[in-house]
């Protein structure tokens, strides 16, 4: 039986890159999108591609909800049993940006609250509903070397850099950060490691507006390693916890950002 996979927001950018790289070690996915089905049919398909490049065979089915709504994360999670019966891994990657950028002097209320449901309050719970799903299956488990379920939360430099003219994105990433060391804590005890990926400027279509700004910044030297990030650099990374080839880490932060968060003089 194959390993299974949930990836929220994968129908592109980074999901789709950990996608692709989850697809080629053999694991089934669930190809979370909250509105564009043609981009996560595409995707799927190109799991199914990638996997069978490296002699794998594997499912990979689509599933629409939106993380922010109690319902939706209750049905993402029911289709991940129906159609899998097991799960071993939680990706935490669906997020959204300011649709517009405002001064933290002049921003309202709607964005910042749309912000934190989508990126804080559904993850926060959604990993409470796999989180209660993988003990079942852990104190379940017959087998003496069972692999153990992983869960892990991709954030961004956001959560500690802050960027004054998208405030609310900064404080939902400051605050999903959290997470990790909490759940972390809680589900230790049941050999279910939790991680997080906190990527830095990474080539997606939410970058794409600012790509000048940064081009320019990175040839600047605003990271040692100058160039951009791409969702493959953090679906490796992903890929390396699915391995389980850092079994004695738990909330632990992995940086996926050029260096930027080196502190340089």
């Amino acid at each position: 039986m194959h390993p299974a996979a949930i990836i929220t927001g994968a129908s592109r950018g980074i999901g789709r890159g950990i996608a692709l790289e989850l697809a080629a070690l053999g694991y089934d996915l669930i190809i979370n999108y909250a509105g564009n089905e043609t981009a996560a049919r595409a995707t799927a398909a190109d799991c199914l591609a990638r996997a069978k490049a490296a002699t794998r065979t594997i499912r990979a089915e689509t599933c629409q909800a939106d993380i922010s709504l109690a319902p939706d994360r209750q049905r993402l999670i029911e289709f991940a049993k129906d159609r899998f019966g097991r799960l071993d891994l939680l990706v935490n990657n669906a997020g959204v940006a300011p649709t517009v950028r405002a001064d933290i002097l002049e921003a309202g209320e709607e964005s910042f609250d749309r912000l934190i449901n989508i990126n804080v309050k559904g993850p926060y719970f959604l990993t409470q509903l796999a989180a209660r799903w993988m003990i079942d299956q852990v104190q379940s488990s017959q087998a003496p070397k069972a692999v153990r379920p992983k869960i892990v939360t991709i954030s961004s430099v956001s959560a500690y850099t802050a960027s004054t003219n998208r405030g609310d994105y900064c404080v939902a990433k400051a605050a999903l950060s959290m997470l990790t060391p909490l759940y972390a804590a809680r589900l230790a005890e049941h050999g279910i490691n939790v991680y997080e990926i906190r990527p830095g400027i990474i080539a997606t279509d939410m970058t794409g507006p600012v790509k000048a700004k940064y081009d320019d910044l990175i040839a600047n030297g605003l990271t040692p390693i100058q160039r951009w990030g791409t969702p493959e650099d953090v679906g490796k990374a992903v890929a390396a916890i699915a391995q389980d080839l850092l079994p004695f880490s738990t909330g632990e932060v992995i940086n996926v950002d050029g260096g930027f968060h080196l502190r340089r003089l």
